[in-house]
């Protein structure tokens, strides 16, 4: 259980880096702002202090859930489930937010949540075991 818990945290931190490079790197570019539904290259400099920012935040939950995982494998098991708890729950909670912002984000929310949701529910039952 540990193992698939540790793969779903690794592939929603891989998710959340991703988000990252678009955010905070690659806002700029058309293929990118298309994506975040961007009209054009004006609105996409105008947002991309906004993005910018977001971006990071993205990166430091994937960051946190990445030492979690580190940790879950060594003598500091315990912090290793909280700080991967905390980092995938926070990610989880983001998908719910985007969500709640109306049902076209269905789709984001989805790529955004599944894996931390995955990874949650399976750090739980591991801690459970």
């Amino acid at each position: 259980m540990l193992i698939a818990a540790a793969v779903f945290t690794a592939l929603a931190a891989l998710v959340h880096v991703y988000i990252f490079v678009l955010e905070s790197i690659r806002w700029r570019q058309p293929a990118t702002w298309k994506i975040f539904g961007i009209r054009d290259q004006a609105d996409a400099d105008t947002t991309a202090p906004l993005a910018y920012n977001q971006g990071f935040y993205n990166l430091f939950l994937a960051v946190g859930a990445l030492v979690g995982l580190v940790l879950l494998f060594t003598e500091a098991r315990e912090a290793g489930y909280a700080l991967a708890l905390l980092s995938t729950g926070s990610m989880l909670a983001a998908a719910a937010v985007l969500l709640s912002t109306g049902r076209s984000r269905l789709r984001s929310a989805a790529v955004q949540g599944t894996f931390p949701l995955l990874a949650v529910v399976l750090l739980l039952l591991s801690l459970a075991v």
